[in-house]
């Protein structure tokens, strides 16, 4: 069982299936309150990894749950983040006693919008963060009183400012949630994720130079020779935590890249895949269909 590889839940529409709630009303943003949280599953995994983006407010709740290395417990208000791709756990009894609300955001929702870069800079997102974020009475209506408002946005009809809309108040949430994590955390340390959260840093700054057109894409030996690790210690961390290879996480940051220049740039499809350090478009095209079901000209047109 302790080598049980994370379940991975792509969509929110899965997600809601997976834990037995309503059809979401909308494929990319979903609100929904914990008390219709009934029970776990008979058969829950060991550890889940979402697609998506969650951000989760919860309280007086009868289980507990692993992020990384750190177990938190929910007496009190507490405010969780994880990332698309991020590992965690659940643990407690198959009937739920659950207060508090979790909002949903995929990826895709944030694409063309200065947000889909931005929600990177917020630390509280990372492995480095070991601790949850605890609100006072006043900071959790603040919090939920937006987390609502996002709900009957797309509850609304959606038109053309829905979007813009939704990302202003998600944009809101993260901004007062970093205020209070400096008023929490003013001596924060880094927690044991070290070479997880060094990784990410390495790939950041690899993808926002020039290295991808110099170089080509990082191979797994020099990602783990500047992490000061072996390609095996790193693959054996990786799968551990989050089940995925060296190799994938990669990949997935070259598909994150490929749709940002997509999405906000005028580059033909073979000046991206150039820029991307590939030598063929079709070569690009074919990876990020693979790993996307669509064709990089179906992405960017989903846009027009």
């Amino acid at each position: 069982m302790a080598n049980q590889q994370p379940v991975r839940i792509k969509s929110i529409s899965e997600f809601h299936q997976f834990r037995n709630l309503p059809k979401p009303e909308h494929p990319l943003v979903s609100v929904y309150n914990f008390e219709d949280l009934k029970y776990l599953n008979e058969d829950e995994p060991k550890s889940l990894m979402l697609d998506f983006y969650s951000i989760a407010l919860k309280r007086n709740a009868n289980a507990k749950m692993r992020y990384g290395q750190q177990e938190y417990d929910f007496k009190e208000g507490v405010l969780l983040f994880i990332s698309p791709g991020q590992v965690f756990s659940i643990e407690g009894n198959a009937e739920m006693k659950h207060t508090g609300w979790s909002l949903l955001i995929h990826p895709d929702f944030l694409w063309n919008t200065p947000l889909a870069q931005k929600i990177k800079q917020y630390e509280y997102f990372g492995y480095a963060v070991h601790e949850a974020l605890h609100l006072s009475d006043k900071e959790e209506k603040l919090i939920i009183d937006i987390i609502k408002n996002i709900q009957q946005e797309y509850q609304s009809n959606i038109d053309k400012f829905s979007q813009d809309v939704i990302i202003a108040q998600i944009e809101l949430l993260l901004t007062y949630s970093e205020r209070f994590y400096n008023r929490q955390f003013i001596t924060r340390k880094i927690s044991n994720h070290q070479i997880l959260a060094r990784l990410e840093k390495l790939l950041n700054e690899y993808f926002e130079n020039d290295s991808l057109t110099k170089k080509g894409l990082p191979t797994v030996h020099y990602i783990a020779e500047n992490l000061n690790v072996s390609p095996n210690y790193l693959s054996g961390l990786l799968k551990h935590h989050t089940g995925q290879s060296t190799q994938q996480h990669i990949h997935n940051k070259l598909i994150e890249k490929a749709k940002e220049k997509l999405s906000t740039t005028n580059l033909s499809i073979s000046e991206i895949a150039f820029a991307l350090g590939f030598e063929h478009q079709q070569s690009f095209s074919k990876l990020f269909k693979t790993k996307t079901t669509i064709s990089p000209l179906e992405f960017r047109q989903s846009f027009n």
